[in-house]
């Protein structure tokens, strides 16, 4: 009634008005200003309230309501602007925290680095931080507000909870305190920076890192998305695993940041993000330029050169051009067969503003890439003596090399204050051959089983985003329109059986073109403590196999069918969480994600289960119980469609297909937390646990072959402002099912690494240690029916690839 009542008298009091009052104003509205109708709104409210209501002696009791209800979302609002930089680069910097301190509101910088505050003056002072910088107080003064930090030691008390997260993730805090503490010596360290995700070598240090995250052996990616600087890594249709991400071509020195999400949930993420993604990001400028030189046990040397060829000209003026030369050896440890692992890469970036509203960036690099490995060896050829340590070898032959050379161009466009417009094409041409023998004299008892997978591919994909941002009243929108596509082109994708390295037939030999086209909607709406993130996105595949074997199993499987196949997925998310206070904060997640099948398998099974789909949800808190301690805790879900589990779905093994996994679901907990117990001393301890079980399957027969259950790192990390810093960590993982019944155990292990640093203006000295405590370890561990040479007949067992000893390096680093 009151509001009916409040609506007749506003009706009234606008129709006595003339037209030219209630139009053009700031909101676009077609006809009347929102300003205006709120104001008229809150009078229509006072004297409705005024003859409702007897008034009071001194303050009236209308007024109080009045200011309690609608005075302070319908008042006229100051607005604050302004944009934090890096003081050397004058690189903008996402997400530092501007607060207000005479209101306390607070906001988060955009990819610009610019904010807005509202109910905010010239005359007001504003605490700016930002991890892994100074913090600053300044005076606001006129606006657009500038202001530059230089970076130094941060302090945890500054880190505040908000809701001005677009991406509904907590990775910013985590990423932010971890790449800042812990010294990453190399790209898988890069990996292990994420909480939960671990990860193995098992072929040699070449080879494509295989992955573990939230219960999934994730092989060598296929559920996990990885990017750099928004260009895939994953590659689809792999010759050796769906998925298949080597992550080798990025040098770890130039990463300035890196995002990471866990689950389904996020609209711009497709293709493999079931378990998680991962995205990193370059440095558009560098510091200054370097010289690395590194060297250590098992023959281990790497040099590492960042050169900057603008200068600091060109750098006040939004340029920058660099390039970064990596080279590398080693033995990769007490092998019998020497792995005489050899990496070389290059990278190059040129970056600029042109003009006030466009940003370019184009990057190009190329990886060369050699190895030998001894393979995983079979429990038993150690128990029984067949050879005489761990770290002997079974088939010499084994080994690989692979190349990639990429080009990625990326423009940011701002088509005014609130819109901005995002466009990439990239291009990626790539090598693999990789030799190996997991099974030995089983499928071939005179010739063995070694066998080739190899492939050349060309990747070609475009993106675009558009992005804008509004606002009513106190209510503010981000929304988010993508689209893109990816074509992949393998000639040829091959299987063959070879002997000592030299061919003897295809297994499996044809050509492979997949491609995928997306559109995503997202919307991101955030009102008081509330923010709400609701998104849909379609993806469309074609895939085409064309088989050209002959004679062997894949002819039979291929003969007389369709080369090609098509399948479309529609994938919903939605999202919330609330900010009780800068210190708490709750949130919910919930969507749909999925995998892409292998393109061989696709054909082979005539588009059975194409796109197996992921539905997800994460139930979690950001919580700060005390200013130095940050903690993030989340209870999730995940269903799986169809799982992948290693050698049962793709073709490309010499035993040649299996039938699909089935069903999954897993549950679990993730534990995260950051405490600053001094100025100067960290710790920082994950824990995550998850119970992964196939659906279809009977009890004790359930059990997910190497999908981890319990893991956890942790580390202590010291920091002196201009000196000192270094880490002491460790990373466990707990024993697991090798098998669906959990007959063969994969044994878990806990290493322990130390770091130091010390880092003067000119140079920085270092020494790290891997497997401090020198302790026996399996870093990979599969099962296999394999069979020895000297063997009358094949043993299920599990093989094993030994994890490196006490392994020293030093360090020395020159500035300039």
């Amino acid at each position: 009634m009151l509001l009916n009542r409040c609506s007749e008298r506003l009706k009234a009091d606008v129709t006595k008005l003339p037209a030219a009052s209630i139009i053009n104003h700031q909101y676009d509205f077609p006809y009347l200003s929102i300003s205006f109708l709120m104001t008229k709104c809150r009078m229509a409210v006072i004297q409705l309230l005024k003859k409702l209501i007897p008034a009071q002696k001194g303050f009236s009791l209308v007024q109080l309501i009045v200011f309690v209800l609608v005075g302070t979302g319908l008042q006229a609002q100051s607005t604050l602007k302004g944009k934090v930089v890096d003081a050397i680069t004058h690189e903008p910097l996402e997400s530092a925290v501007v607060r207000d301190l005479r209101s306390a509101a607070t906001s988060l910088t955009d990819r610009d680095g610019k904010f807005v505050l509202d109910h905010a003056g010239p005359s007001d002072s504003l605490q700016i931080s930002f991890i892994g910088y100074t913090s600053k107080t300044i005076k606001a003064g006129s606006t657009p507000v500038i202001c530059t930090l230089d970076k130094g030691q941060f302090d945890l008390k500054e880190v505040i909870i908000t809701n001005h997260s677009n991406n509904l993730t907590t990775s910013h805090t985590l990423t932010s305190i971890d790449l800042n503490l812990q010294p990453v010596k190399s790209a898988q360290d890069l990996l292990r920076l994420v909480p939960g995700l671990f990860i193995a070598q098992h072929q040699g240090g070449g080879k494509a890192e295989q992955i573990f995250l939230r219960g999934f052996d994730a092989d060598h990616g296929t559920d996990v998305n990885v990017s750099v600087d928004g260009m895939p890594v994953n590659m689809v249709s792999h010759a050796h695993g769906q998925g298949y991400a080597d992550l080798h071509f990025l040098i770890p020195e130039i990463v300035s940041g890196y995002d990471f999400g866990k689950g389904p949930y996020y609209t711009d993420k497709g293709d493999l993000n079931t378990a998680g993604y991962v995205a990193y990001h370059t440095v558009n400028m560098l510091d200054k330029d370097m010289v690395k030189i590194e060297g250590g046990q098992f023959n281990t040397g790497r040099i590492v050169s960042a050169i900057n060829l603008l200068g600091d000209h060109a750098k006040n003026n939004g340029q920058s051009a660099y390039i970064v030369g990596e080279a590398l050896y080693s033995d990769g440890g007490p092998f019998d067969l020497p792995e005489h692992f050899t990496r070389y890469n290059l990278f190059g970036k040129y970056y600029a503003h042109l003009g006030d509203n466009n940003k370019l960036s184009i990057s190009l690099s190329t990886l060369s890439s050699g190895w030998r490995s001894s393979g995983e060896i079979p429990s038993r050829a150690l128990a029984e003596g067949y050879i005489h340590d761990r770290y002997g070898v079974i088939d010499s032959s084994e080994g690989g090399y692979t190349s990639r050379t990429n080009a990625n161009i990326q423009l940011r466009t701002r088509l005014n204050n609130n819109t901005s417009w995002d466009n990439q094409v990239f291009y990626s041409h790539y090598y693999f051959n990789l030799i190996t023998n997991f099974t030995f004299f089983y499928y071939y008892p005179t010739t063995g089983d070694e066998f080739r997978q190899h492939e050349i591919r060309d990747l070609a994909g475009y993106s675009s985003k558009l992005t804008r941002q509004s606002s009513i009243g106190n209510t503010s929108f981000t929304s988010v329109l993508g689209a893109g596509l990816r074509l992949d082109h393998i000639t040829p994708s091959e299987l063959d059986h070879t002997e000592n390295g030299h061919f003897l037939e295809h297994l499996q030999y044809g050509k492979t073109q997949q491609l995928n086209t997306d559109l995503f909607l997202d919307e991101t709406v955030r009102t008081g403590n509330w923010l709400f993130n609701m998104g849909v996105r379609a993806d469309y595949f074609h895939f085409y196999y064309l088989n050209m074997a002959t004679d062997t199993f894949a002819t039979y499987i291929y003969n007389g069918i369709s080369p090609y196949a098509e399948k479309a997925i529609i994938s919903p998310k939605l999202s919330a969480e609330y900010t009780f206070n800068p210190s708490f904060q709750l949130y919910i997640k919930a969507g749909k994600g999925f995998h892409s099948n292998d393109a061989r398998v696709v054909i082979a099974n005539q588009g059975f289960e194409i796109l197996p789909a992921a539905w997800g949800a994460d139930l979690g808190m950001n919580w700060k119980p005390i200013p130095r301690l940050f903690i993030n805790t989340a209870l999730w879900y995940l269903y799986l469609a169809q799982e992948f589990t290693f050698g049962q779905d793709l073709i490309d093994q010499p035993g040649g297909p299996i039938q699909p996994s089935g069903k999954t679901r897993r549950i679990g907990m993730d534990i995260s937390g950051r405490y600053q117990l001094t100025d100067w001393l960290f710790a920082s301890l994950n824990l995550n646990l998850a119970q992964p079980r196939f659906i279809d399957s009977t009890a004790g027969h359930n059990y997910l072959p190497l999908a981890p259950t319990f893991t956890s790192t942790a580390a202590l990390d010291v920091t002196f402002k201009k000196s000192w810093n270094g880490s002491i960590s460790y990373r466990y993982l707990h024993d697991r099912a090798a098998n669906s019944t959990y007959t063969l155990n994969a044994l878990g292990y806990c290493v322990t690494d130390l770091a130091i640093n010390y880092t003067q203006p000119k140079y920085q000295l270092g020494l790290s240690v891997e497997n401090l405590l020198n302790v026996k370890w399996n870093e990979s561990q599969f099962e296999y029916v394999s069979r020895l040479q000297y063997e009358t007949a094949p043993v299920d067992d599990v093989s094993f690839t030994p994890g490196v000893p006490f392994f020293a390096k030093l360090k020395m680093t020159v500035f300039f």
